[in-house]
Formats: structure tokens, sequence, C-alpha cells
């Protein structure tokens, strides 16, 4: 019985869509504009988001962020869904609109699809 589980396995595995993510850029190979997105995310993320890790804070974890089809909420993982939740705020997660400029959110995208 336990032979069957383990040849089952790969198959289960393939049909839930189990992959893993590919790690995030190293932080010393970023560019200027991933490199001030960084420093928004410290800013601003930080407290409530690891991006670098897949361990959840007060929200989730946002490695992997674009590198999966779906955001957590179920919204498509784009630089619009993820903008808009950053600027209006969702659930327990505060509007950024008054505290970040566009320029600081373009930055900020641009770290986010290094992790």
């Amino acid at each position: 019985m336990k032979s069957l589980r383990f040849a089952l396995l790969p198959a289960v595995l393939a049909i839930t869509g189990c992959k893993s993510i590919p790690p995030p850029t190293p932080l010393n190979q970023l560019n200027a504009q991933q490199t001030h997105g960084h420093a928004v995310f410290q800013a601003h993320c930080q407290a409530c988001h690891n991006d670098r890790t897949n361990i959840p804070l007060a929200g989730p974890a946002l490695a992997g962020i674009f590198k999966k089809e779906y955001l957590d909420s179920g919204a498509a993982a784009t630089d619009e869904r993820v903008a808009a939740t950053v600027l209006r705020g969702r659930n327990m997660m505060p509007a950024q609109a008054g505290t970040i400029d566009q320029q600081e959110l373009d930055d900020l995208l641009a770290y986010l699809h290094t992790l």
C-alpha cells in the first residue's frame, strides 16, 4: 500500500499544479529602479509582508507574487491589480495612496517583479 501511495505522488503533484517558484533576484543584482523599489518596500511594506521568504506576517508573503497566475485574493497577478491594492488597500491593509507617489509605486512594482 505504501508503494502505491509513493507511485501516485508524482501524478497528484502534476494534477494539483505543485511547482516551485524560482528564488528572488539577489539584491546585489537589482537595477537602480528595482533597488529604489526595495527601499520603498522596506519603508512601507516590510512591517506586514515578507518579500524574500514564503513566511506570512500580518499580510501574505510576497515572494513570487508575479510568478503566480493569481494573487492570494484570487485576483489576477497583474501590475494593475497589485497597484490598486497598494493604493486603495484591502481588508486589513491600509491604503498607501497618500504616502507614496507614482514613481515610488512604479519602482515598488519593478522590485516586486524580482521576487
